[in-house]
């Protein structure tokens, strides 16, 4: 199945704009730069994200049996679909330029509400996981990312216990992700509820190129309380072509 171009247009920002008169800062590292030159139509990036929630490139049950098709459902159409619907309702709120890509809202995401922070990042967390997972998926990445996380990590498997060890070991809900750094090296660690490594009050920082949802709602459906077996049944859907894809635009 081929995946859709999660490429955000110009045109497609503008038809979201609250034609609000804050300006959100655009931050000198290279996904914002990346994301902004999208939004002021100097080119296309994986990497911007919009406003409104883009439909699945899958069906509900195309993940089984990783992810079973209730859980998919319910997760994209209720969870998913609420951090959406709120995130927009803040930005009327807050008067936000939504000409400018959602990675600027977060890169700046302390100026702004709790609202604002909950369901900005509920929703590009959401909108990350969708892309990055796909029932085609290849066993492992290949090229430059397979080079990179060789280099990082020491080998795919070292990379994957790390991986799975931030998975596990994070407290209560949140996110386990893979990232590059300012140093263009790649990282991995966790963030608490819908908080994310583009927020500026973010302990870990980076340009995700994975998210892990470790909500128990992403998977309590089929796995309870097992979330060991989720976090290893995710190597089995991972979209590592989208992944080098962020991964080249983001260094």
């Amino acid at each position: 199945m081929k995946l859709t171009d999660y490429s955000i247009s110009r045109r497609k920002f503008l038809s979201n704009s609250s034609k609000a008169s804050l300006a959100v800062g655009v931050v000198g590292t290279g996904i914002f730069s990346a994301c902004s030159n999208d939004a002021k139509g100097e080119g296309t990036s994986i990497l911007a994200t919009s406003y409104t929630q883009t439909p699945l490139s899958f069906d509900f049950s195309a993940l089984e049996p990783h992810i079973d098709a209730m859980t998919m459902e319910i997760h994209f159409t209720k969870h998913a679909a609420g951090y959406a619907k709120n995130l927009n309702d803040a930005l009327g709120e807050e008067n936000v330029d939504t000409s400018k890509p959602l990675e600027d809202v977060l890169a700046s995401i302390s100026q702004y509400s709790t609202k604002m922070r909950n369901n900005g990042g509920g929703h590009y967390n959401h909108e990350l996981f969708w892309q990055i997972m796909s029932p085609d998926a290849a066993e492992r990445p290949e090229g430059a990312l397979a080079d990179a996380i060789a280099d990082s990590f020491g080998s795919f498997e070292s990379f994957a216990e790390q991986f799975e060890s931030a998975a596990g070991t994070r407290f209560g809900s949140g996110w386990a992700w893979l990232v590059v750094g300012e140093d263009k090296k790649l990282a991995i660690g966790s963030t608490p509820n819908q908080d994310n490594p583009l927020m500026d009050i973010s302990d870990f920082k980076g340009t995700p190129l994975i998210g892990l949802d470790v909500w128990e709602h992403a998977y309590y459906l089929n796995y309870q309380n097992r979330r060991a077996d989720y976090v290893s049944a995710f190597w089995n859907i991972i979209n590592w072509k989208t992944v080098a894809d962020r991964f080249s635009a983001a260094i």
